[in-house]
């Protein structure tokens, strides 16, 4: 008992201290612009057993603050239904395993020429893991200010979120160069890829057959907590299943995530589990700090730096060379190079992995443990970097920033592609005075080229509709291609702007049926008109009389209309089906007066 008070003191007082120096740190470097994640790793330093020595028990703080990485990809799971995971299969596939390869093979080289001493198995499970970014710090860096969205961001992302899936064959590799004794009941690597496959294949079944149906009855229960007791249950044991057979823990996390997607009850979950996260994510890049051994760092600080520059350098140049392999603009690849320019977390785990395999000694692996570090903590210089090259190298996308006098237009057009550009044609062609925004450069570049000037940046938030005019405007029209725009996400426009009008280009009938909630939305379906104007023109040429043709255009108008209402009002897709126009059409029109 006496042992377990003393425990309780020594967790409050740790926990105080480490929770403390953060704030102080976190507060003095978000002044000075430099990030969160910068300030949590110098307080660990400060804090841990090489400088103050006030906290010691950093390996345990890392093993439990990586519950936050979980929680993180729980939460970024949450954001991806299926179909859209599915849209994004090929970079997932292509851009995930080129950047892991060719990363590793260029590390490889040059971790076999600088440090001769290594054997080639040393080099090659030395230079993987270091091909690995950061998960941890790099996804709440793409999740602010929207840049998820963005070319560079989704295509990060489909980095990351391979790389983590790329633990299992990276743990198998060490396993099959481990010059250890072979360990009684351990998995193969074969086996372990195929349990893996099994275990993401129970997990999908599982959310679809028995995660649905058990959150449909906690709602008709209407019980909050036991909600969330559920949402948290699906977390632990999805993730406890992918780390019993050896996998990452965060992929399970993840995978509860996207089952529950499209959950009515998403929304309460990010709201209450978002802070957690931010809570476990900072212990955890205070638990690196704290692991930062400065003995090696004063005993090697030279090739320690140098081959932090390397790692970073190296990555930046295969990075931004994949980027533009797979079509993207210089400033996104540049961007996109940047941002996954660190070592990551589950460096340390690999490096452990590989020192029990006796592939590596202690001191190699805190060594690089230290090079992985380093590289971390450059990454908000160089996001700012790549902030100004951007600014520097394309003048045409212009940030609204507080103090930039612009002319503020009575319309806000958000989103300048092909259809809004048409749009902005017209409504300026009615002598109303536009402000133009957009998020993708190159099309803000193309249309510099024609006289356009359009700002770039987030056309949904709040601060930056502020800055582009919106006190004064008379409406928004959101026209980009952008299917998360929902009925949610303009409750704080309309609540900010409250004297806006408010008119929205929907991608297709699962948009229409999010946007029709709130009755003050206009909503334009982006192919309704053209499909109808083709379909007319095709039947007239081939023999319908015009007066048939507009009956049959306004019939399936009416019906049209009259099923999206059923589907809203039973919240069900199959609804209405009996209004779809078809070979009834025989009962209304006699096709024989055609001819």
């Amino acid at each position: 008992m006496e042992d377990m008070h003393h425990f309780m003191i020594e967790f409050f007082v740790s926990g105080t201290i480490l929770l403390g120096t953060g704030m102080l740190f976190v507060l003095l470097f978000r002044y000075i612009g430099l990030g969160a994640v910068l300030g949590y790793l110098v307080a660990g330093v400060i804090v841990g057993p090489h400088v103050l020595g006030f906290v010691s028990e950093a390996e345990s703080i890392l093993a439990f603050a990586e519950i936050g990485i979980v929680l993180l990809l729980f939460l970024v799971g949450l954001e991806l239904s299926p179909k859209r995971l599915w849209q994004a299969r090929a970079d997932i596939f292509l851009l995930g395993p080129l950047q892991v390869i060719l990363c590793g093979l260029a590390l490889f080289g040059a971790v076999s020429y600088f440090y001769g001493s290594f054997s080639w198995q040393a080099a090659l499970v030395i230079a993987l893991p270091l091909a690995l970014s950061s998960t941890a710090q790099v996804l709440p860096l793409l999740q602010s200010n929207g840049r998820l969205k963005t070319e560079y961001g989704s295509k990060s992302f489909s980095i990351l979120l391979f790389q983590d899936i790329s633990i299992v064959p990276l743990l198998a590799i060490v396993a099959a160069l481990s010059r250890a004794p072979e360990q009684p009941g351990a998995l193969s690597g074969w086996l372990l890829l195929s349990f893996g496959a099994l275990a993401i294949i129970i997990l999908v079944l599982a959310g679809h057959y028995i995660l649905s149906p058990l959150l449909k009855l906690i709602g008709k229960v209407s019980e909050r907590e036991l909600f969330i007791v559920a949402g948290l249950f699906t977390v632990c044991a999805s993730a406890a299943l992918m780390q019993l057979i050896g996998l990452s823990a965060a992929l399970g996390a993840f995978i509860a995530g996207v089952m529950l997607a499209e959950s009515p009850y998403r929304h309460e979950l990010e709201a209450d589990i978002d802070p957690f996260r931010s809570l476990l994510l900072g212990l955890f890049f205070l638990a690196v700090g704290m692991l930062l051994d400065l003995d090696v760092l004063w005993s090697n600080p030279v090739k320690i730096i140098i081959s932090a520059f390397a790692l970073v350098l190296i990555k930046i140049a295969v990075i931004f060379a994949i980027g533009r392999f797979r079509g993207m603009s210089k400033q996104s690849s540049i961007v996109m190079a940047l941002f996954l320019s660190q070592g990551g977390e589950f460096g340390f785990v690999l490096f452990a992995a590989a020192q029990n395999a006796l592939l590596i000694e202690a001191q190699a692996a805190s060594l690089f443990g230290a090079v992985i570090t380093l590289s971390m903590a450059s990454t908000p210089f160089l996001i700012i970097a790549a902030q100004k090259y951007i600014a520097w190298r394309n003048k045409a996308i212009t940030e609204i920033e507080e103090d930039e006098e612009i002319e503020q237009g009575c319309i806000i057009i958000v989103g300048h592609g092909r259809f809004g550009q048409n749009v902005a044609q017209i409504v300026m062609g009615a002598g109303y005075v536009v402000t133009l925004i957009d998020q993708e450069p190159d099309q803000i570049q193309l249309s510099g080229q024609f006289g356009r000037k359009v700002f770039y940046g987030d056309g949904t938030r709040i601060e930056l509709l502020r800055r582009a005019g919106a006190d004064n405007a008379k409406a928004i029209l959101f026209c980009g291609d952008d299917r998360d725009i929902s009925a949610e996400t303009l409750v704080p426009i309309r609540h900010v702007f409250p004297h806006l009008k408010l008119y929205v280009r929907s991608y297709d009938r699962r948009q229409v049926l999010n946007l029709m909630p709130d009755e003050n939305v206009k909503i334009y379906r982006e192919m309704i008109g053209s499909a109808m104007n083709m379909a007319r023109e095709a039947i007239i040429d081939n023999g319908t009389e015009e007066y048939l043709a507009d009956n049959v255009v306004r019939e399936f108008q009416f019906r049209d209309t009259a099923r999206l209402q059923a589907q809203y009002t039973e919240k069900d897709l199959a609804a209405g089906s009996n209004y779809s126009l078809g070979a009834d059409m025989s009962d209304h029109y006699d096709m024989k007066e055609q001819k």
